[in-house]
């Protein structure tokens, strides 16, 4: 995936911030990106001014959005630095995610709502509706079987496109992209476990 390129091309700073942050609490961190994506929302929200003539806006909170990402990264590794990755932190990890993302799509909602671009409204949703799909498709699936990560479009590829959206004021093909890929993703989770359940049962019969 495009995400663990860049990843490993990153691997020495994050480490350095792993290491610079190693004081705080992993959970601090992972609230602090919740709100920071929280503020991102904000911007995208304001961006929607009269006639959407302040992409600046649009920009800043991708910046922001940015920023929030840099959180994310680091809890978990802070976490296993400390010697404090820890069940619970993995399932709050997982649910401020979810929140994070929800609230970046809302803050995309209110702009276009403030424009009066119902279709994008309606684009929104179905990139925020999707991405949940996905992400629940390999949580259900993984309470079947032992993994269940398939699929061309992850969270982290769906923020950075976010991301790139917002800095380059491209949203409307972003989203379209996140829209399909999202649900092609979901698909293939549902198909894959379905398989992997089937082949289960083919060990199981004698």
């Amino acid at each position: 995936m495009v995400t663990d390129r860049l990843g490993r091309v990153f691997a020495r700073p994050l480490e350095a911030l792993v290491r610079g942050f190693s004081r705080f609490s992993p959970d601090v961190l992972t609230i602090t990106g919740l709100a920071l994506n929280g503020v991102a929302c904000a911007f995208f929200a304001i961006a929607g001014g009269k006639d959407y003539r302040s992409p600046q806006l649009l920009q800043v909170g991708g910046l922001v959005a940015l920023l929030a990402s840099v959180f994310d990264m680091l809890d978990g590794r802070v976490a296993r630095l400390r010697g404090r990755d820890t069940k619970y932190g993995a399932f709050l990890d997982s649910t401020m995610d979810r929140y994070s993302d929800m609230v970046l799509y809302m803050g995309l909602l209110i702009l276009y709502a403030r424009v009066d671009k119902t279709p994008h409204m309606v684009l929104v949703w179905v990139a925020a509706f999707s991405s949940f799909m996905t992400s629940y498709a390999r949580a259900r699936a993984e309470s079947l079987i032992p993994r269940c990560d398939v699929g061309f479009l992850e969270r982290p590829e769906r923020i950075v496109l976010i991301i790139l959206g917002a800095l380059t004021n491209r949203m409307v093909a972003v989203l379209w992209v996140i829209a399909v890929l999202s649900n092609v993703t979901a698909i293939q989770r549902v198909v894959y476990t379905y398989v992997e359940l089937k082949r289960g049962w083919t060990r199981r019969d004698p």
